[in-house]
């Protein structure tokens, strides 16, 4: 009886934390697009809800594994203190995405999530905590918004050298788009087919993932290259001339747009079902430290979160990626989100479950870094930075306060 009341708690839980997943973290991949007027909010809402949760239940499993078995020690603690722990976890971890997307932060889910799991873990013994292991997710957290800064810089960098110096930068950019729509099909198709579907019974090795992946992705640059030459457009002068160049960039922006909510999705879901899954598993007697088995219904139950949290919520902190950090237009959207997506996606393949909210602002600052140093607001990055900053501690003392509250009821 009492597992059965911790499961139902940790369930709702897990769709509150997921919600709170959508509010926050729907800017990581929609930010930009609505920023820039690519899409309107209504739009970003539709086309992140159908992505997001793919992502999250076609490729969702590679990290969910880490949060949910990697962090601490599981089989050094009693299954009852684990499930009540799991469930102070995700409430902890919410509670802190709630109160900063209040305040229309970005900030971290999974900084939260692990900073949470490690809360109340230290209350039952320090010495359960794999500090190898978070010190790589610490790692990570450092490596990505670098990352993305870097590869969002070059992307920016090599449109602005193959397409804005030119006297005809539409025409150019028709030459320049159909690559960028084979990398960026490359990469999804990649993350989806690549060790993603092995809870479907459909797993191929490296070599045929990426000969597959290529020929889709050659597909897709051919049909771009065809499509792109149909695109007609006369302008007048200088100014008319890339105000067009945007709006052609519009379409390519929604397309990075939709692969960074299906990133999002890949990375992100673990954060609301990683904790549930060892506490499904636990009321199911499955023998913990055992190899992870996550049930397809979790991962819809976390990408149905995500998706009713970015449709109700989301709104707030999408105004702080798409407007505050530095001016966006569809091109540099257009180079934040590709560069995102690569990052989030590659980093999601090795099973790190790194933040998606510091990728893309580290991406957004590299394309505005690659416009010049006083095109970014410093104001509202010292803000981002300080909630970042404050995440771990913070979401550790509300586990760690909630799990000995809950511990009282419970145990």
């Amino acid at each position: 009886m009492l597992t059965l009341v911790v499961l139902i708690i940790g369930l709702i839980a897990a769709l509150y934390m997921a919600w709170n997943i959508g509010a926050n973290d729907v800017a990581n991949s929609m930010g930009t697009s609505v920023g820039s007027g690519a899409l309107s909010l209504k739009q970003a809402i539709i086309v992140a809800g159908v992505f997001e949760f793919l992502g999250a239940v076609l490729v969702g499993k590679h990290v969910t594994s880490t949060i949910s078995k990697g962090i601490v020690s599981p089989t050094a603690i009693d299954p009852n203190t684990l499930m009540v722990g799991m469930v102070a976890a995700l409430i902890g971890a919410a509670l802190w995405v709630t109160l900063a997307t209040y305040f229309s932060l970005p900030v971290s889910t999974t900084q939260s999530v692990v900073g949470a799991v490690m809360g109340f873990a230290m209350v039952i013994n320090i010495s359960l905590i794999h500090w190898a292991v978070v010190g790589d997710i610490v790692a990570s957290w450092i490596i990505s918004p670098l990352s993305g800064a870097f590869v969002a810089f070059l992307i920016f960098l090599t449109l602005k050298k193959t397409v804005f110096t030119k006297d005809d930068p539409l025409k150019e950019a028709k030459t320049v788009a159909p690559f960028f729509i084979f990398l960026t099909v490359l990469i999804i198709v990649m993350s989806v087919i690549y060790k993603g579907l092995k809870h479907l019974d459909f797993d191929l090795g490296l070599y045929q993932s990426l000969m597959i992946s290529t020929i889709i992705a050659i597909i897709g640059g051919v049909v771009g290259f065809v499509l792109l030459r149909r695109y007609h457009a006369k302008y007048e002068g200088d100014e008319n001339k890339y105000q067009r160049l945007e709006k052609f960039f519009m379409y390519l922006q929604i397309m990075t747009a939709a692969s960074v909510a299906f990133a999002h999705g890949a990375n992100d879901v673990a954060n609301a079902v990683g904790p549930l899954v060892t506490i499904v598993d636990i009321y199911n007697g499955t023998e913990i430290g055992t190899h992870v088995v996550i049930p397809i219904w979790v991962l819809v139950l976390g990408g149905a979160g995500i998706v009713l949290g970015l449709s109700t919520w989301g709104y707030r902190v999408i105004y702080t990626i798409g407007s505050k950090i530095t001016e966006v237009t569809p091109t540099r959207g257009f180079s934040a989100e590709l560069a995102t997506a690569f990052v989030v996606l590659v980093f999601s393949k090795l099973g790190m479950p790194i933040s998606t909210s510091h990728v893309i602002v580290g991406s957004v600052l590299g394309v505005g870094f690659a416009r010049g140093l006083a095109s970014v607001d410093y104001k509202v990055i010292k803000n981002i930075i300080y909630s970042w900053l404050l995440t771990l501690p913070v979401a550790m003392a509300f586990a760690a306060g909630i799990f000995i509250i809950l511990r009282y009821i419970f145990l």
